[in-house]
Parts: C-alpha cells; structure tokens; sequence
C-alpha cells in the first residue's frame, strides 16, 4: 500500500512539473519596448465645440422665431460635418418632423442676447451677433458669456418653421 502512495505522489508530482514546464517563459531582453505612436494635436481644444452638445440645440431663423432644434450631425468619411438633421414641430420628439440641411447654412450664435425692446415677442429668442454672419435686430444688449461653454448658445438658419415642415422628411437608411 506504501508503495501506490508513493507512486500515485510522484505521478502527481510529474503531473504538475509538466505543466509548469510547458508553460513558454518570458523573454527578457535589454532592448526598451517601443513607445506608442500615438500623436495628438494639442492637450487643449479652447474654442472648440463638443459635438455631444449639438444635439438638442434650439435653432431660430432671422426673425428670431423658434423653429426646431438639431438632432443629429452627419459627416463624410473625412470626418467633416456636412448635414444637420433638424427636428421641427412635434412634443418630446413625437410627431417630430426630420429635415436635413447644408451643415454650412447653419450660422451658430456664441453668446446669449437679452433684449430690453417694449411689446417684443416673449417666446422669440432675441437677435444675437454670429459667428458666420451677423443677425439684426432691435433694442438688444448682450449679457455676459461663458468662454469655457464647449456648444454654442443656439443655431440660426433663414427658413420659417412651415418652410421647414414642407421639406421633404429625412429618414435613415436601414
């Protein structure tokens, strides 16, 4: 019986080497493992406008009329924005009409506007200066603006909200 324990033990034991054996071993090497090639343009993006921030961004036309609000960028294989996916009408996205326009057509307001005209629209979000352009518009003073917001305050397209629900729908291609 002494003699199948010793047996069984060193069988075990042999097991066990073979797998520690067989595992291949780590070469080690003097040479430096090659550092990343990964390059960056620059640790900071001042001036920039984060693309997540976009989405849901109201858009008014020259008469400062509320007429939808962006939601969804499309660029071209580049990575360069060509197409806003506008939504207007509807409530809490349903009945949302999707219209698609020239990214390049959108004029994009940095600072936020009060206004201090008597028997102005309340609903209407005031005239503003822009960055491709320049709206105008009567009895406005300018608050003060955040240089560290990564999103504009809001997009100006020149088209009336009906103008907008007569164009044809945008729908994703399955």
């Amino acid at each position: 019986m002494l003699m199948k324990s010793i047996a069984a033990g060193l069988a075990g034991t042999a097991l066990l080497a073979t797998v520690a054996f067989a595992q291949s071993p780590t070469a080690t090497t003097d040479k430096a493992a090659p550092e990343a090639t990964a390059t960056t343009t620059t640790t900071t993006a001042s001036g920039e406008w984060r693309a997540s921030k976009m989405a849901g961004l109201k858009v008014y036309n020259e008469a400062n009329e509320n007429i939808g609000s962006i939601n969804d960028l499309l660029m071209d294989k580049s990575g360069a924005v060509k197409i806003a996916v506008i939504g207007v009408g509807g409530f809490l996205g349903m009945g949302e009409h999707l219209v698609a326009v020239p990214y390049d057509k959108l004029k994009f307001v940095n600072e936020a506007v009060a206004y201090t005209g008597a028997g102005a629209n309340p609903g209407a979000k005031p005239a503003a200066s822009t960055t491709t352009g320049a709206a105008t518009g009567t009895a406005t003073t300018t608050t003060t603006s955040s240089t560290s917001k990564w999103y504009p305050d809001h997009a100006m397209f020149n088209a009336t909200k009906d103008e907008l629900k007569n164009m044809p729908e945008f729908k994703y291609s399955e």
